[in-house]
Order: C-alpha cells, then sequence, then structure tokens
C-alpha cells in the first residue's frame, strides 16, 4: 500500500521530533513549537487545528493543577504530611519505606509528582540522618513512589489527560477520575514489596555520599554574624509601662540600642507568632522577642516590667519561623542608597525589614546601626515576616538577597487557610469524580477559589507554573490529530494487528506497554501517549476486543519510568542526593518495570475482557 503525502510527512515530523527529544540539543518546549509550525507549514493540519491544542480542556487542567499543587505547599500541608511520615516511621527502614512510597504516591495522586518529590526529598534526607539509615536506600523507593502516583488518578499526571482526550476524540468513553486507580493501587502493592523485599538489596548499601552543603540555617547566620549570644525573650507583666503602647512609641533602637524582632500573643489557648511593627500594641502576657546585649536588654526589661523567659524550643522556634525569618543582603553595585544611613532611608519602615548587623570588609558592626552610613559592598543581616523579605529581594533594585536560610524550604505562607485548601481540593475531586461539573471546569474553579481564599499567593501562581511544560503539552497534542488525519495511526495500527493479532489480546496487551515504557525512557511521557494512544485503541477495535484496555495500558506505561535517571525528573532530582549511578536505576527499574507490565497485563484482563 503506498503512502500518501501526508503520511509521510507526518512520520518524519514524529521521527525528527524524537531524534530532537533524545538529543536534548533543544529545549523540549521549542521541539513542541517546531512541531506546531512543520504541520502548519506542512499543509497537514489548517492553522486552527494546529494551535487547536493551547485551547484544549487538558492544558487547562494541567495549569490548574500546578496552582493545586502550590496551595498544598504554601497552607503547609504537604509539609505536615512528611512530619507525619517522620514520626510514625520511628526508625525502622521497612516501615519507613512502606509509608514514604504510600504516602508520596497518595500525595501526588493530586499534585505534580515532580512538586512531591521535591517536597519528600529533604524529609527523607531527614529521616536518614536522624535514623542513620543509608539514604540510597530511601531515596529510590521514594522516587518510585512519586512515579506510581501518576497512576493512582485522572489528573496525576498528563498522560492520562490525553489518553482519555484520545478516546473521546474515537468517540468512546473518556476516563473517569478514578478509572486508572485500581492499575495504582496494584502497581504501588506489587512494586512496595519488590522494594521492601529485594529492590534495597541491588543498591550498593557500602558507599555513603556526603550531602553538599545546603547553606546556612538561621542560627547559622546569626552565628556568622555575631549574634548568637544577643537573642533574648521576655515576658510583659501586667503592671508594665509598656502595655497597651504602640512599639514605634518604645524607640528601643534608639535609647538601648535593641532590636524588637517579635511577639508571642495567645490565641485560643495557642501561641500565634507576629513580626513587630510601628503599629502593633504591647498586651500583658505577650512574650517578646529582642536582640541586642545581654546587659542592655535586662536594663530595658528591668525599667519596663519584663520578665526574662527561657528561649524557645525546637518545635516552638519552627512555630515561629513559619512568621518570621531572617536573610543575608548586600547593597546592590548601582544603589542609590548608599552613603545613606538606614535612619535618613526610613529602612525599617520603607522595606518593613531591621537590620540586625552590617559586615563591611570582613569587620561586623552591631552597634548604632541605624547611624551607619551604607558602603558599597556592605552585607547585612535583616529580620523581617517571610512575605516581606521576598518583597525584598523581588521588588527592590537597591539589594541582592545573597543567603535565603534552610528553614526557608519549610515555609508555608499561608498555614493559616491549610483547612480551606482542604475543603476546596475535596470539593474539586468530588465534583470531578460525581461529574457534577466537568473535569477542567472543577479544576479551574479550584485554581480560582484557591487564589481568592489566599491559600496560594497570587503573586506565585505564575511562578508555580511550569510554563514549558504546558507549551510542550499544548503544542504536541495536535501530533495525535495529524497523525489520525493522515492515515499514519490506521497504518502502524494494521501493522500491529497483523503482526501480532495471532498471538491474542494479553500478548498485544504486553507489547504495547513494553513499546509505550520503551519510547518514554527517551521522549516526553505526554508525548508518548499521543503517538501511542491513538495506534492501541484503533488495534484494539481492529481485533475486537474493547479499546479501555489498551488505552489504560498506554496510561500506566507512561508513568513507570523506572529505568533510566533521564526517563522522568523524578528520577532526576535524587541522582545527586542519592549519590546514584546509572546503573543502579537500571537494576531496580527493570524488574519494576516487568512486574508493572504483569500486574497491568492481568488487571486490564480481569477488568475489561
Amino acid at each position: 500500500m503506498p503512502l500518501s503525502y501526508e503520511t509521510c510527512v507526518v512520520l518524519a515530523i514524529v521521527a525528527v521530533a524524537a531524534v530532537l527529544f533524545i538529543t536534548n540539543r533543544v529545549r523540549s518546549d521549542i521541539v513542541g513549537i517546531l512541531v506546531v509550525l512543520a504541520l502548519m507549514l506542512s499543509g497537514v493540519l489548517t492553522v486552527d487545528e494546529a494551535l487547536a491544542g493551547f485551547s484544549n480542556p487538558v492544558v487547562m487542567i494541567i495549569v490548574a493543577m500546578f496552582v493545586v499543587s502550590e496551595a498544598l505547599v504554601s497552607t503547609g500541608i504537604a509539609q505536615q504530611i512528611g512530619a507525619a511520615v517522620l514520626k510514625f516511621g520511628r526508625g525502622d527502614e521497612t516501615r519507613l519505606v512502606i509509608l514514604l512510597m504510600v504516602v508520596i504516591a497518595l500525595v501526588g495522586a493530586f499534585m505534580s509528582s515532580t512538586s512531591a518529590m521535591a517536597i519528600f526529598i529533604p524529609v527523607a534526607l531527614s529521616v536518614a540522618q536522624k535514623a542513620n539509615l543509608s539514604r540510597k536506600r530511601l531515596l529510590m523507593p521514594l522516587s518510585v513512589g512519586a512515579l506510581i502516583s501518576g497512576m493512582m488518578t485522572l489528573i496525576a499526571t498528563a498522560p492520562n489527560l490525553v489518553v482519555s482526550e484520545v478516546l473521546q476524540e474515537k468517540g468512546l468513553p473518556a476516563l473517569g477520575f478514578f478509572s486508572v486507580t485500581p492499575f495504582g493501587v496494584a502497581v504501588l502493592v506489587a512494586g512496595t514489596g519488590f522494594m521492601i523485599a529485594a529492590g534495597r538489596s541491588l543498591l550498593d548499601r557500602q558507599k555513603h555520599i556526603q550531602m553538599q552543603n545546603r547553606g546556612f540555617t538561621v542560627a547559622g547566620l546569626v552565628g556568622r554574624y555575631g549574634l548568637a549570644d544577643r537573642s533574648n525573650r521576655f515576658r510583659v507583666m501586667p503592671n508594665s509601662p509598656l502595655v497597651d503602647r504602640a512599639v514605634a512609641r518604645i524607640q528601643m533602637r534608639q535609647h538601648f540600642g535593641l532590636h524588637l524582632l517579635a511577639f508571642e500573643k495567645r490565641q485560643g489557648g495557642r501561641p500565634l507568632y507576629l513580626q513587630a511593627s510601628a503599629e502593633t500594641v504591647f498586651e500583658a502576657g505577650d512574650a517578646v522577642f529582642i536582640v541586642g546585649r545581654r546587659e542592655e536588654a535586662d536594663r530595658f526589661a528591668a525599667a519596663n516590667g519584663l520578665q526574662r523567659l527561657p528561649l524557645l524550643s525546637d518545635r516552638e522556634r519552627q512555630d515561629l519561623l513559619q512568621e518570621v525569618g531572617v536573610a543575608e543582603i548586600m547593597l546592590a553595585p548601582a544603589s542609590k542608597l548608599i552613603g545613606k544611613t538606614l535612619k535618613a532611608i526610613g529602612f525599617h519602615s520603607r522595606f518593613k525589614a531591621t537590620v540586625l548587623s552590617i559586615q563591611r570588609r570582613g569587620t561586623l558592626i552591631t552597634e548604632n546601626l541605624i547611624d551607619q552610613p551604607l558602603d558599597f559592598g556592605d552585607a547585612m543581616l535583616v529580620n523581617a515576616s517571610w512575605p516581606d523579605i521576598m518583597r525584598l529581594r523581588e521588588e527592590s533594585r537597591d539589594f541582592v538577597v545573597l543567603t535565603l536560610p534552610q528553614e526557608y524550604e519549610d515555609i508555608a505562607p499561608a498555614r493559616q487557610q491549610a483547612s480551606w485548601s482542604l475543603v476546596i481540593i475535596g470539593a474539586m475531586v468530588a465534583a470531578m469524580v460525581t461529574g457534577l461539573v466537568p473535569t477542567v471546569t472543577a479544576a479551574m474553579l479550584a485554581a480560582v477559589t484557591l487564589a481568592l481564599t489566599g491559600c496560594v499567593r497570587l503573586a506565585g501562581i505564575y511562578r508555580s507554573v511550569n510554563w514549558p511544560a504546558v507549551v510542550l503539552i499544548a503544542s504536541i497534542l495536535p501530533l495525535a490529530t495529524a497523525l489520525n488525519k493522515s492515515g499514519a495511526t490506521q497504518l502502524i495500527s494494521s501493522g500491529l494487528v497483523d503482526t501480532l493479532g495471532p498471538l491474542g489480546p494479553f500478548a498485544m496487551l504486553a507489547v504495547v506497554f513494553m513499546v509505550t515504557a520503551l519510547i518514554g525512557l527517551f521522549i516526553s511521557n505526554t508525548a508518548t501517549a499521543v503517538i501511542i494512544a491513538p495506534v492501541a485503541i484503533d488495534a484494539a477495535l481492529a481485533i475486537g476486543v474493547p479499546p479501555q484496555a489498551f488505552a489504560m495500558t498506554v496510561a500506566i506505561a507512561c508513568s513507570a519510568a523506572f529505568v533510566t535517571p533521564v526517563s522522568s525528573p523524578v528520577n532526576m532530582l535524587i541522582m545527586e542526593p542519592g549519590g546514584y549511578r546509572f546503573t543502579d536505576f537500571v537494576k531496580v527499574g527493570l524488574p519494576l518495570l516487568l512486574l508493572a507490565m504483569t500486574v497491568t497485563v492481568a488487571l486490564a484482563g480481569l477488568i475489561y475482557f
């Protein structure tokens, strides 16, 4: 059968795109744009057809899911889950492996697996250090669990949505929200069992890689700037003359050389930590955090009816650091503030931050800071709320933020909205499951509501979206239309049926799984789904078996990126902290891939045949 012009062109475009994806010489989103241009210029697709991917509901769902992921992080829900793993793991390696794999699979079912992995890597490393366990034996199971999370729900990964879209385009029922869940649960059980029984032993147990310095902690920065022994905490007594007075009226810096950092107030019997501002009013029972020489702090306390308190415990300190932080900043070369004093600048009122110490050419300056003319190259330790620190970094042209402490990674700026976030995400899932509204509508409503309720900062929404991934998906989706329109899909599916049809549907399912997984080793799993899903569905229709079985096999195989570190960003994230080699992924990934294939084919036959 002679090939048509359109078929030859489309197959050539697929081949060139595959080479570009594999070689990684051109950014993947640029490759996607080139595919769109090639389809338009060749005449295979009209302009409207080639650009239809950018208006596809799948793309909007993915954008909305990035916002949902950001909300889980910014409200602290994801971090709390990680802390719970630490608590219930109790230092037992087997228990921790099970917990990490199950929890990240569940979390990743509703957010980006890459985002989930980024959250849980520090958790796993902390667990390994505290429990004296090998990080290589914890991070690999974590990565496997994150990949399996893509098999748990319809929205867990883009290929699931692509496969569902292809089914609809062919006039077949779309995948339900939990259609993939039985497969994901089965693979998770099998994968967890494998990692416990054999997976860990396949790794090099003797090799221990020292983590690279991740930077300063808050305590490290404070010590670096000569303030380690200048932390003070006092209780405001009922007879204190400070009661009912605003911070601005006290002038602690001018008269005592002290810096008031934060307040600890009581709300509903629980401590509430607040950044000290000029308008904050002292109340009886407040605890205040003051930086300065102990003798000056005691003199101020004696004069103002304050009682010295012990410093916070580690847990209390973590709560305080959710609200108040420090950062190391430096004057920018073109700063207009050079030569001016902090007092003349009105630094505190202008930037909502307090300079605690200045480092000038190796010399620390901790006294009379407000009267110090700023010099080029001055590095300063500043105290402020985290949002104000971010504004200092993002909005000011006068400063460069040199160092953010490690604790910043665990900050949940909207943790007060955690309950709202849970309600909104729960409502989204319920709407998707029941079909009350279309999936894209539910996702967009959830994203907008999360933004309006403060669960995610408006300024952070656009930063939370992985725009190159969105562009790639939007530009690669029309390739499915081109494959179908040109007859390439029918040609490939006919060849598949003619070659493998006599072997039966189970053999065809196994081959489809392995081909999908093999292609997914080298190119985007989204692109893989776009190419393979129409072929597999047409092949199923040709031999008279339920196409959902083949569609599901493709979807699951797209997430089975276990074999190489470059197969998925999830794997790449653990390479350095885990000290893994390429062969480590092959040794663990190949048996896992075969296990996932066996489980998927068996379950597809049980459900659909």
